[in-house]
């Protein structure tokens, strides 16, 4: 429910409690007004940006939000806690004896100064009963801290464009599993494929790496059984893109499929012909830099009611 907003920042900060501090001081006319967005319309929002990107399953980290799961699966099965700086009293909530048998989901160490440094070993510390601990983004997160945290999301874009440097993956991998995270368009481009390239270009980690933190990795961590990776016997959650010398030179404008639950939630127009059995009343078009798809759903509904909210609310899709 955060991806209607654009990417805010003014320069690289200490730590995130720096940077929101900074934005709800200097861009308020950008937060209010998406904020006034009834929350279900930015949570659809949410869910169609995913798609468009070729997510078929996506972790949300926050309040849990009402999703049919029709479009792509939003998993919400875990304790939010948002972080130290922004959560009050989290080593209660971390250390309630009633909630146990799911992981807690936290961002931890968001930062390069001492406080971020000293975050990650007060998470550790203040988790009396070794609570199962996803982290979220740990840029200082050492090999030691690691073996105490069951995985870490690993959002890279939105590290460099708010901090400008990232967690030492290829050192935390060997300790614990580390899957790839987006985060939001408030502080990372709508656009996954360059995050994506950014990581590879940053040399963070290899093509290969990167395809597992997207799909097998993530898919273990959170327990799903049934998908993650092109099998018999698992979900038929498929991604077709155009060919291109590799994978990750992909924008989603050169998504021809998307495949969920084995619904074709998306699907582009040059291949229209071939889809001749779908009941192609479902689908709204809408065009990618110019290229049409069409979508399952009325994303030019969910778009015009938006902007009846916040007419100047930018899109990155046309209809």
């Amino acid at each position: 429910d955060f991806n209607l907003f654009p990417q805010l920042g003014h320069r690289k900060y200490n730590n995130y409690r720096e940077w929101g501090a900074d934005i709800h001081q200097q861009d308020k006319k950008f937060i209010d007004p998406v904020q006034n967005i009834p929350v279900a319309l930015r949570a659809k929002w949410g869910e169609y940006k995913n798609l468009l990107n070729g997510f078929t399953t996506v972790v949300n980290h926050g309040d849990k939000l009402d999703s049919d799961n029709e479009l792509v699966t939003v998993f919400q099965d875990c304790y939010p806690l948002h972080s130290p700086g922004f959560e009050q009293y989290w080593k209660w909530k971390l250390n309630n004896p009633f909630k146990s048998g799911k992981p807690f989901v936290m961002h931890i160490g968001e930062g390069t100064d001492k406080v971020a440094d000293e975050e990650v070993d007060e998470v550790i510390r203040g988790n009396w009963f070794n609570k199962k601990i996803i982290a979220i983004h740990g840029i200082p997160m050492n090999r030691i801290q690691a073996e105490k945290f069951a995985g870490l999301v690993w959002c890279p874009a939105s590290n460099y464009f708010l901090i400008g440097k990232t967690a030492a993956v290829q050192q935390l991998k060997e300790m614990i599993p580390v899957v790839f995270g987006t985060d939001s368009s408030l502080s990372a481009p709508w656009n996954a494929w360059e995050q994506f390239r950014e990581c590879i270009n940053e040399s963070a980690v290899k093509e290969t790496e990167l395809m597992d933190m997207l799909t097998t990795a993530p898919a273990s961590l959170w327990g799903f059984d049934n998908r993650g990776a092109l099998a018999a016997g698992k979900r038929a959650d498929i991604v077709v893109v155009k060919n291109k010398q590799s994978l990750f030179q992909t924008n989603p404008e050169d998504i021809l499929l998307v495949m969920h639950k084995g619904i074709v939630r998306l699907y582009d127009e040059s291949i229209a012909s071939q889809l001749s059995w779908l009941d192609k009343s479902v689908y709204s078009l809408i065009k990618i830099n110019g290229v049409v798809k069409f979508i399952q759903g009325d994303l030019p509904g969910l778009m015009t009611v938006i902007r009846s909210h916040y007419p100047e609310q930018d899109f990155p899709v046309s209809i």
